[in-house]
């Protein structure tokens, strides 16, 4: 009897894809006046995060400005 190699699952994504737009960390800097990420690395953080080879961002977290107004209700 063959056995067949199984391939691991990929865990699905919920919510909107991940985009510098929609994260909690970009943010506008005054003195640079543009936007940036403000996720604070350190320097084994930054190491993993410049070698990773997926292109999302382990760090992504979606901002919704409406959160607070839910929870209120």
């Amino acid at each position: 009897m063959d056995k067949q190699k199984q391939t691991p699952k990929k865990k699905k994504r919920i919510g909107p894809p991940a985009s510098c737009d929609t994260c909690l960390y970009y943010d506008y800097d005054e003195l640079t006046d543009s936007y940036e990420c403000q996720q604070s690395l350190d320097e084994d953080e930054m190491v993993d995060f410049l070698n990773r080879q997926s292109k999302e961002c382990p760090y992504y977290r979606y901002y919704d400005e409406y959160t607070s107004v839910r929870k209120q209700n």
